[in-house]
Formats: C-alpha cells, structure tokens, sequence
C-alpha cells in the first residue's frame, strides 16, 4: 500500500517535466472560446479566438482563474448515461429521424462526446415494470435469459456502442435481487438479500455478463448494488458496508476471477457523498476485499442544497485510496415539471457537481437517463425526473435541456485519457476546472451562476487571456 501510496503523489503533484515552461512551446497561441449564455439563449457557440499577453503577479481586484500545466493530478476514464428501460422505451417510440438524432447528438461525430453507458441489471424506478432474467425460485439459474432486455434497453446500448467506436465504456448495477433471495420476499422496499443466496446472487452477475457479451456487448465493469443504505419505494435492497464487504471477498470477486472476468471493474458504495469516506474506509478496510475492488461509486442526491454538497468527503476517500478510482454514477434534477425544461438552473446543476466532482478526484462522471419523455418516465413507481433530452412521444418533438448543453462544455472538448490540471479561482462566484487532452491541447471550463457579470483573466504562467463570463454563463476555452 505504501508503494502506491507514493507513486500516486509523484503523478498527482509532482511537477511534470514535459509540461513545464508551457509558454516556451506555445508561445503567441491564441485559444478558442466556446459559449452558452441564458441571457442571450446562446448554446455553445463558438466565440473565436482570445490572445494571451503577458501579465505579471495579479492584483487582488483582478478576477482570475489560474491554470498551471506543471501540476497533473487523475485521468479521464469517460464521460457519459445511462441507457434505462424508460431511456430505451422512450427512444423506439420516436420516428427513425428523432432516433438518429438523439443518437448523433450523445455519441456522434459531432455529438456530446459520450463514451460511457450504464445500464439496469433487472428492473429500477425507471422501467415499466418489475421484472428478473429467472423464474420464481430458480436457485440454479437455468431459465436465466435476457429476452426482456432485447427488446429495447439492448438496441439501443448496441447503436449507442456503434456510434462510440474504441472508447465505449459499459457497466451494469443492481437495483434488487429476486424477491425470493430477499428477506421481505419483495424486490421494492429495501429488504437484505439472505445469506444461503449470496453465492446464486454472485453466479447472477456472471450470467448477465456472459449474455451480454454474447450480443457484442462488451462489460467494462460493475457495481455491487445501487444504493444500498436507500429503503425506495422502488427496487432496493440493503448492504452495510461490512455486508457489501463479505459479499465481495467471499463470493463476487472470487466469482468474476474464477471466470475469466478478473479485468471486470468492480466499484463499491454507488451511493450519495455523505456516507462515501465510512463505507470506503469500512469495506475495503480487509485487503482481501480491497484486492477485488476496482472503485468507489456515488451519486449526489445526500441534499437538496445543491451549492453546499459534501464535495470534500470525495478528495478525503481518494486520499485515503489512491489506488482507487472514483465514479460519479448517478444524478438527476428530482420532480419533474415540463414547463421548467428550459430552465437553466437544470445546466447549472450539472455544471456545479461536474466542475467539483473533477476537481476533487472523479475520474468517471456519469449521468442518469439519457432520454425520458414528456411525462419525466416512463416509471412504474411515478418517480418522474428531468434529462437533458426530453422526447414528447406524442408529437415526436425533441428538448434538449440546459443539462445537455453544460455537460457538453465538458464531455465534447475533453477527451478520454485526459488529465486533470492544478486550476484555481480568485471569485466565488467561478467554477472551473482543466484537463489536458493527450495530443497536449489545454482545456478550462467556466461557470458562473451568479446574477452579476464578471469580468476574469484566465491566467498561465505569467500569460492571461481577458474573458467575460456573463451571469449564468459556462464557456470552454481551448487552448
């Protein structure tokens, strides 16, 4: 552990070599700006070009964001959602044009750069309906079959991975075990899964990978359970993290090595922030668990003050395991009201838990369903919510939200492999982060949600480039 320990702190904050003296390699460069401000409804527009002068040590009245490429810290795993039952239902109900488009708009050429999808193994809130792979009581798995999920949910993963190419990233997670392995006989409503069924639980996973990967999907990685601490309405089921733990030692892990399936990625947690840092430091407290786990997954739904989330807790965890990766794999704006689906409040939510969670360690960001329609479902627990594309099934119209739009600014222009470089504001009100792309192209995201205009300097290594970041306003600049 202490050998990994410190050649994390060499990547992360040691000074970088290559990239020192980057003015020296490009000096007299100029950087695009790209742009969404609500005010004027501009949507990533492409701005031009900014020149960088020099400018010597900032005053305290300069509004700055600094950017040093000098200091590297976590690369980019991928960007991307998750292609649900009511996201793939949703899709085959539009006219082929709107599919193409949808597709085009997440995964295309020209799209939002998505190469991460995740998906439900057996029902979630946003399906139509509870539903297994198994019939009642079938401790063998026999009947195991995936028919359900060919239907839609499996199309559209598979057009989303054609589109995607190389970079398609794929992981599944659990909302419940059959009713019959639990401890209140029903998939809803929390319950445990028993004891005598944890091992048919981890053979369960190993068939959902087999029968995907036969279809030419090919599974990335996992996690154990959504939301374990979570009693829903909907499909759950419960895990303290010692019981996440001793499933994970004793059968999951075992069981994916056993079956060839050792390169699978394995997160733990895939709750809210709050609890993040105690169940990291509690399941993988035993090497013997550690060694089969991969990453820490989280979603953000631990308050409804968006502006004060448990950001910090994120950097502590990775602190704590620097071997470890760190996943955002879910979020969404709760309570869906169509008439609020221009609101740019939606984008800047996505743009405030984006920005933070990269600058305190994410490496895998990715968001909730990629389509609902005009209802925020379908959802067979009325469980409605926004996505950044909303689909009126009815007239075949399609929304693109400000969500879709914010996390462009990130998922388009940062590419995966990319790695995070030291950034820093001097405003409050800034929100920004920077990676550097492979090919060595520097990119920082702005974000103001004030309600006043800011005039700033984007300032590296003695050069600066004037921008003005509007009031809820989010630029890409890239350099």
């Amino acid at each position: 552990m202490k050998k990994l320990i410190v050649s994390c702190f060499v990547v992360g904050m040691a000074l970088n070599v290559n990239a020192q003296n980057y003015w020296k390699k490009n000096a007299g460069k100029s950087a695009k700006v790209i742009f969404t401000n609500s005010k004027t409804n501009e949507k990533m527009v492409d701005k031009g070009m900014v020149e960088f002068e020099k400018m010597a040590q900032p005053k305290e009245t300069d509004a700055c964001i600094f950017v040093d490429p000098d200091f590297k810290y976590q690369k980019l795993i991928g960007i991307g959602g998750a292609i649900t039952d009511a996201s793939a239902e949703t899709f085959y109900k539009l006219p082929k044009n709107k599919q193409k488009e949808i597709i085009e708009a997440y995964y295309g050429k020209n799209g939002l750069g998505y190469t991460v999808v995740r998906t439900n193994m057996n029902s979630c809130d946003f399906s139509s309906d509870s539903y297994t792979y198994v019939t009642e009581n079938d401790k063998t798995l026999k009947s195991f079959n995936v028919a359900h999920d060919e239907k839609y949910k499996i199309p559209m993963i598979k057009e989303a991975q054609k589109a995607i190419g190389k970079d398609f990233t794929f992981y599944f997670s659990p909302w419940s075990p059959p009713a019959w392995m639990k401890s209140n006989k029903s998939m809803l409503k929390g319950g445990r899964l028993e004891n005598p069924f944890y091992q048919t639980w981890a053979d369960y996973y190993i068939k959902f990978i087999k029968e995907y990967e036969k279809k030419g999907i090919n599974v990335w990685g996992l996690t154990i359970q959504n939301e374990p601490m979570a009693t829903q309405t909907w499909e759950s089921c419960i895990y303290t993290a010692e019981e996440e733990g001793e499933f994970l030692k004793n059968n999951l892990g075992p069981t994916l090595w056993k079956n060839g399936f050792k390169d699978k990625k394995v997160m733990i947690w895939d709750h809210n922030r709050d609890l993040i840092y105690q169940r990291a430091t509690t399941t993988l407290s035993d090497p013997e668990t550690s060694k089969y786990a991969h990453g820490i997954g989280y979603h953000w739904y631990e308050t409804w003050n968006n502006k004060t989330q448990l950001f910090d807790n994120l950097s502590e965890t990775q602190r704590a395991f620097p071997d470890k990766f760190l996943a955002f794999t879910e979020g969404c704006k709760e309570q869906f009201d169509m008439s609020k689906i221009y609101d740019v409040s939606l984008g800047e939510l996505y743009g405030r838990n984006m920005i933070n969670d990269f600058n305190k360690g994410t490496a895998l960001w990715t968001d909730w369903n990629v389509l609902l329609d005009e209802t925020g479902g379908p959802n067979h627990v009325g469980n409605f919510c926004f996505a950044p594309i909303i689909a009126d099934t009815k007239t075949g119209e399609v929304h693109y939200t400000y969500e879709y739009y914010y996390v462009g600014h990130v998922s388009k222009f940062i590419k995966p492999n990319a790695q995070r470089i030291g950034t820093s504001s001097n405003r409050a009100a800034l929100t920004s982060t920077t990676f550097m792309n492979e090919n060595g192209q520097l990119v920082t995201v702005i974000m103001n949600d004030s309600d006043n205009d800011i005039d700033t300097n984007l300032w590296i290594e003695g050069m600066s480039a004037k921008l003005s970041a509007p009031a809820h306003s989010i630029q890409t600049v890239i350099l």
